[in-house]
């Protein structure tokens, strides 16, 4: 198994999100993917940087005119300071970040061309600040989870991409949740026109909105969620077994929220059922969105999994015999995450 991620993914610092009203320290830190590497070492992988890309691989699932902001916003920032304006440490917004759509539908480009109407057009919510590395982190990241992608198209019958940032709450033009451009997405896309028909299987503790909302009009990707309910946990607005896709994309959306405290044998269950409707749609490459936010002591879980879900998932996966492409998602309690990771590697080969 092939494994890709740069070090310049480290270099995304957040200091600050919004919680309960107040600004706290971000629990997405370097120290995440560090923690990732280690446990790509212990189980023997070979970790390898992946190839410049450009920005093409974005295009295909975000709007230019959004990866303009994140590419030019701290410039710009900065340049509102050397220009006397008292600014914050990151880039944030101040005003109610807007939507306009619903899923499946695009946004035109901001109307404004000012930094801080695009901030609160761009930046979904407030766990996205950008800051002076932030867009060659995301970009790398991205071109991981791409990498991991080739791999397969080229032959290997799965790979893995460390991404950090996060991805999965990105939407077309939109971040949030951590994530600023959507790395599974952005795998489908690229596994897409090699294979012709992909599925992307969710199993972070919160809803991939940003997927759905990419692919909700689509037949080529089916999107399937097993997560947290969402009604009283982020993203809160969609994760719904109601949302099933729209125009041709039809039943090829399908959502499996869990009652918060569910363990082992209700997400396993939820997997399985996910796995079904996989099978189903007979595709013929797979992306997993691998996240270990479920653990039961990780600081931002509602799920009660442990270590052996992990396995049991690798396991599963194993049986389908698909082309594989595994991309990081979330998991916040950094001494779980490795073990974890390892554990789905051990179920995964057997």
């Amino acid at each position: 198994m092939q494994a890709f991620y740069s070090p310049a993914q480290a270099l995304h610092t957040p200091r600050q999100f919004m919680k309960l009203g107040k600004l706290v320290p971000a629990p997405d830190l370097p120290g995440r993917a560090q923690a990732l590497a280690l446990a790509l070492q212990k189980a023997g992988l070979d970790v390898s940087e992946p190839p410049e890309m450009g920005r093409e691989p974005l295009e295909q699932v975000h709007a230019p005119h959004y990866l303009d902001y994140l590419q030019t916003a701290w410039p710009r920032w900065q340049a509102m300071a050397d220009q006397g304006a008292v600014v914050g440490p990151e880039v944030l917004a101040n005003l109610s970040p807007y939507a306009g759509v619903p899923a499946g539908h695009h946004r035109p480009p901001c109307p404004s061309p000012a930094l801080i109407p695009q901030t609160g057009y761009y930046l979904g919510d407030l766990s996205c600040p950008l800051g002076p590395q932030s867009w060659l982190s995301i970009l790398r990241s991205a071109h991981s989870a791409v990498a991991a992608a080739d791999a397969v198209i080229n032959g290997a019958a799965a790979a893995y991409a460390l991404c950090r940032p996060s991805g999965h709450h990105a939407h077309r033009d939109r971040a949030s949740g951590f994530c600023y451009v959507n790395n599974n997405a952005c795998a489908a896309a690229r596994l897409v026109q090699h294979f012709g028909r992909v599925a992307i299987l969710d199993v972070d503790a919160h809803h991939g909105d940003g997927t759905q909302s990419i692919f909700y009009a689509r037949d080529d990707v089916l999107t399937v969620s097993v997560h947290a309910d969402t009604t009283t946990y982020y993203p809160f607005y969609t994760g719904y077994a109601s949302e099933r896709g729209s125009g041709a994309g039809e039943n090829f959306n399908l959502n499996l929220p869990l009652a918060h405290g569910s363990g082992n044998l209700e997400f396993l269950a939820a997997v399985d059922e996910g796995i079904d409707a996989v099978r189903a749609y007979a595709p013929q490459a797979l992306v997993l969105a691998l996240g270990f936010d479920t653990f039961k002591d990780d600081p931002i879980s509602v799920l009660r999994v442990d270590f052996d879900a992990y396995y049991e998932v690798g396991r599963k996966l194993k049986a389908l015999q698909l082309p594989l492409v595994v991309v990081q998602e979330g998991g916040y309690l950094v001494e779980a995450i490795g073990p974890g990771l390892v554990a789905f590697l051990d179920g995964l080969n057997g």
